[in-house]
């Protein structure tokens, strides 16, 4: 297996001169999507990481169960300004859209980091793309991740369409059931098991698929 991702929190390989049109789009103007609020969760607002995500980046990351899916771990303000600054390449380069995701607090709290969702390997003319997601301790159990994706499946096909993308697919470890549902509940049908690939990923994975037309 040569492709398998923990949520998100990986680092962007930049293909300069790929998706120049699609790059053009996006950088032109913020990208910034809004959610509803649910019974449970306030409204959810979607954008592009900055600098200033920097300290919540690093407390959210000291979560246990977070840090045993992540591809690579923020202990400090120096690794977190470096992985803030490599998702901005990605948008830069037009193959990782990478969106922290923010919780709207009411009255003077204002916004809270509560996740972040990715859409990765995104290339012209091909017709699958990835999508990664984790959720910070304090906001699990409230829908946050399924929220987050479903907004960004509908933002990846609506922007991609045109450059040839037909589906968007999960992959996880079979001993993440929180990724499992969370992949169900955004209707990413479940296609086939992966073979593990040691010493990286150690266990078989699951391969979720949502197509355009669901």
């Amino acid at each position: 297996m040569t492709r398998r991702s923990q949520g998100g929190m990986g680092q962007t390989q930049s293909a300069p001169g790929e998706n120049a049109a699609a790059c053009h789009r996006l950088t032109s103007a913020p990208v910034e999507l809004q959610v509803a609020a649910s019974p449970v969760s306030p409204p959810l607002l979607l954008r592009p990481w900055r600098m200033r995500d920097v300290a919540a980046l690093v407390e959210v990351s000291q979560d246990p169960a977070l840090r045993r899916w992540a591809s690579s771990v923020v202990d400090t303000d120096a690794e977190g300004a470096r992985w803030v600054q490599a998702q901005q390449r990605g948008w830069a380069a037009g193959n990782r859209f990478c969106f922290a995701v923010l919780e709207i607090q009411p009255g003077s709290a204002g916004e809270q980091l509560v996740g972040n969702v990715v859409l990765k390997e995104v290339t012209s003319g091909k017709p699958a793309a990835e999508v990664g997601y984790w959720t910070a301790a304090h906001a699990r159990g409230r829908g946050v991740a399924p929220r987050a994706l479903e907004a960004l499946t509908n933002w990846a096909f609506d922007t991609f369409a045109a450059d040839g993308l037909e589906r968007l697919e999960i992959l996880h470890q079979v001993n993440n059931p929180a990724s499992c549902r969370v992949a169900q509940k955004s209707r990413y049908d479940f296609d086939t098991i992966l073979p593990a690939a040691p010493p990286s990923f150690p266990r078989d994975g699951h391969l979720h698929i949502r197509r355009k037309s669901a």
